[in-house]
């Protein structure tokens, strides 16, 4: 996981990317004093579900990405669109390259949001750069195109100054609220579990369907 890169540093170095995902006006002092939009949680699974269950994730840990390739695909094929669980998908914005995914995966709306995060997690070594901003600007607005979103609408959705001073806010509050350490971790009907193996969580679903 990129910890912190930090957010503040990576901030301070979107105002060089010109065209690329964060321009000036994203710390523009006027916009971060503008009230911010409320960040609604994106899910998926039947809302009346028996388990409710809270993934906090980040674009940007490789553990992550790891989970949903091995974890998450089986979780909602058994337990998401069978109607056992009602997923939700928390945030978590440690860093700001997580930060232009979040704005670029919420670009796609809610049709496209969660086919963006798979594409996000699938290629992630792909399109981080560490030593390179303008490269992973370039390299995200390609998965954009890839998921259909036009140039017009990468550019008004990653230059959201608004929306990503919001995105960053809200995973603070609920990170905190939540006791979170790190990414990803899971939070089911109320109790807080680190990372683990589909075969544990399995276990731990199976018996709370059971109960």
């Amino acid at each position: 996981m990129i910890r912190k890169l930090t957010l503040s540093l990576g901030l301070a170095a979107l105002s060089t990317l010109g065209l690329g995902l964060a321009p000036a006006p994203l710390l523009s002092s006027a916009a971060w004093a503008e009230e911010t939009p409320d960040v609604a949680p994106f899910t998926l699974g039947d809302p009346n579900a028996p388990i409710e269950l809270e993934e906090f994730a980040s674009f940007t840990c490789g553990h992550c990405a790891h989970f949903h390739e091995d974890v998450f695909k089986r979780l909602k094929a058994d337990y998401i669109d069978t109607g056992k669980v009602h997923f939700t998908y928390r945030e978590v914005y440690w860093d700001p390259y997580a930060v232009w995914a979040g704005l670029l995966a919420r670009c796609g709306g809610e049709m496209r949001f969660f086919g963006i995060v798979s594409m996000l997690y699938e290629k992630q070594k792909d399109w981080i750069d560490p030593k390179d901003p303008q490269k992973t600007s370039e390299n995200l607005r390609r998965i954009g195109q890839t998921a259909g979103l036009s140039e017009d609408a990468m550019n008004q959705c990653l230059t959201d100054a608004a929306l990503a001073k919001a995105l960053s806010e809200n995973s603070d509050k609920t990170v905190d609220a939540a006791g979170v350490t790190g990414t990803p971790s899971m939070v089911i009907d109320g109790q807080l579990y680190k990372n683990m193996s589909y075969r544990d969580l399995k276990e731990i679903l199976d018996e709370k369907l059971a109960g």
